[in-house]
């Protein structure tokens, strides 16, 4: 695979977008419960799979998490770990489905659940967004000032309103060939498992409309599998660096193309930067995807493939555009 299937990410913020020409500078039905366990954090409450407790707005109250897990996940046993604003009580979010890197997928199910939570510090993430407006630091300095004034304008228009965050562990599968099979399960779990338990148990809004799904390197594949496999569960699909192979556009092409006629309403975007080792294959698959007439987005951002960049603007980028797409409102 290219890069020999590397972690995930460093990124600051130039951007070319092939839907706008700029330049760079339905919820499943339930399935069955699994032999789980539940446990929640964080401030405010410790209630177990409730609706969201009664207090103040995401923006001042935090969040708090849920982790469960799974006896019988797609490829053994799953932890999964799930950020929730802390809200009141009537008020139901967006969910997103992140999936982490490869660097988390070979340190076991506990890690890989929390990756994004602690090893890409999503929550400094979600607190910064919620206080506008965004530094550079913010960015791990990968951004420029262009790119750092739209947001905060954005920012200022829509104000980030919050996701519930689903962050499942990820076997080190999905790699060559094998991968548009081995997704069959792993796209099993997620939407016929996983999503009608977070809607059932969390404050979700559980609409496809207000689902979206996204990753980083691995988790981008993962996503891109998952998210073109099952466009009728999601909303929104997206990637952060994607680890594909030059030898599979066309096969990530064409499920792009299928899943764009199964559900017209799909918003799809790849998201890479100037020094990630993807850079040139995401932007082909980009050019393929314009080809077969797929509606997307592709956005390109400053920054290394590491985890400086899941620490910034792989983080804010991705939490935003959920945010946003999933809402109704244009892209950031």
């Amino acid at each position: 695979m290219l890069g020999g299937w590397l972690l995930g990410v460093d990124s600051g913020c130039a951007r070319w977008s092939s839907r706008q020409g700029e330049k760079p500078n339905g919820a499943p039905a339930s399935a069955p419960d699994l032999n789980d366990s539940a446990k929640a954090r964080g401030r405010g409450t410790s209630q177990l799979d409730a609706g969201a407790p009664e207090g103040a707005t995401p923006a001042n109250a935090g969040r708090r998490e849920l982790t469960w897990s799974f006896a019988q996940g797609p490829f053994g046993p799953t932890d999964v770990a799930i950020s929730i604003p802390i809200a009141p009580a009537g008020q139901r979010f967006p969910v997103l489905i992140a999936l982490h890197g490869r660097g988390e997928s070979v340190k076991g199910r506990q890690r890989g659940a929390r990756a994004w939570l602690d090893d890409y510090q999503l929550e400094l993430a979600m607190s910064r967004l919620t206080a506008p407006p965004l530094s550079a630091a913010d960015f791990q300095d990968f951004v420029s000032e262009a790119r750092l004034l739209r947001l905060n304008q954005g920012l200022l228009e829509h104000p980030y309103a919050g996701l519930i965050v689903v962050c499942p562990s990820l076997a080190d599968v999905l790699k060559g060939e094998s991968a548009f099979k081995e997704a069959e399960p792993l796209a099993k779990f997620l939407v016929d498992v996983l999503l009608p338990r977070v809607y059932a148990r969390t404050p979700a809004l559980g609409t496809r409309a207000s689902t979206g799904i996204d990753g980083v390197s691995l988790g981008g594949r993962a996503s891109l599998l998952v998210g073109l496999r099952r466009p009728l569960a999601f909303g929104s699909v997206g990637a952060l660096q994607a680890a594909i192979d030059q030898g599979e556009i066309e096969r990530f092409a064409e499920l792009g193309a299928l899943a764009r006629a199964q559900n017209p309403e799909l918003n799809l975007r790849l998201l890479t930067s100037d020094e990630d080792y993807f850079l040139l294959v995401n932007r082909r698959l980009s050019s393929a995807l314009e080809q077969r007439g797929v509606a997307h987005e592709l956005t390109r951002v400053i920054g290394t493939h590491s985890y400086r960049f899941n620490k910034g603007p792989g983080a804010l980028e991705m939490l935003l555009y959920h945010d946003r797409v999933l809402r109704g409102l244009p892209p950031p």
